[in-house]
């Protein structure tokens, strides 16, 4: 047997991508059970049967069938971000992959991120430009507003505020299957004149970040990433280019 793996999850734990059947599984059937009695979660008769008996624990490391599986990847994070740097030096850029399994909040890792990018732009620590920043994993957001969500518009959205129309950084983000959130739109692109563009149209930045509406904001930019359908997803893309051009030409101080 051939396992073909296509991962979408932070870490590439094979028993992890689609609750694989044909893979080792260290959970168990009284972990399952010890969950539902911790959060008093109801579940029918006939599955509390099944785990109790034990007839339903999934594929162990020392099943004497496993060395008849062969697994392979096929797409991973990790290559897209390696496919994506070899562009990048066919392009003249250095790149520089930051990592491949990223979580947390979208609008904080774009915090974090910026602090990095601006060091760069301004220190030309701990690399120097013209260079491009490459992460991948998967954010979440917690939603509070009722704009139209995305946590890939939501995280290029808070990384504009954080650099503040810091010149000569531009990015990109998207979902890798094309649809960022309930929207089929894949991302977005940040330019240094992004938040000013947006004050001209009467757009208030913080105010769409607070309503969950990087949709919204990025779309009337005129800078939504539509890619439709690609048929794959091995979590999110993120790109942050810093050009060795650093001469201040925008300001967008009112983004605070």
């Amino acid at each position: 047997m051939l396992n073909l793996l296509l991962s979408d999850v932070p870490g590439d734990d094979p028993s992890d991508i689609a609750s694989g059947p044909t893979v080792a599984d260290s959970t168990t059937c009284t972990d399952a059970l010890s969950i539902l009695r911790r959060y008093a979660i109801e579940v029918p008769s006939r599955a509390l049967a099944l785990l109790a008996s034990g007839e339903g624990e999934t594929l162990k490391a020392n099943d004497a069938r496993l060395p008849g599986i062969e697994t392979r990847f096929i797409a991973t994070p990790q290559m897209a971000l390696e496919a994506a740097a070899a562009v990048a030096r066919e392009a003249g850029l250095e790149p520089y992959i930051l990592g491949d399994a990223i979580e947390g909040e979208a609008r904080d890792v774009a915090k974090t991120l910026a602090g990095i990018a601006l060091q760069v732009a301004r220190r030309r620590q701990p690399v120097c430009p013209p260079c491009v920043l490459l992460s991948g994993g998967e954010t979440t957001v917690t939603v509070r507003g009722r704009g139209r969500g995305g946590r890939n518009v939501e995280f290029l959205l808070s990384l504009g505020i954080a650099l503040n129309g810091e010149p000569a950084i531009h990015a990109l983000a998207g979902d890798t299957d094309g649809i960022d959130g309930q929207e089929e739109i894949a991302g977005a692109l940040l330019a240094p004149d992004s938040l000013a563009r947006a004050w001209a149209q009467g757009l208030r930045p913080r105010e769409r970040l607070d309503d969950n509406d990087g949709h919204g904001f990025f779309e009337a930019l005129g800078d939504s990433v539509v890619t439709g359908p690609t048929r794959t997803n091995v979590n999110d893309f993120r790109a942050i280019l810093i050009s060795a051009d650093n001469g201040r030409t925008v300001s967008a101080s009112r983004s605070n």
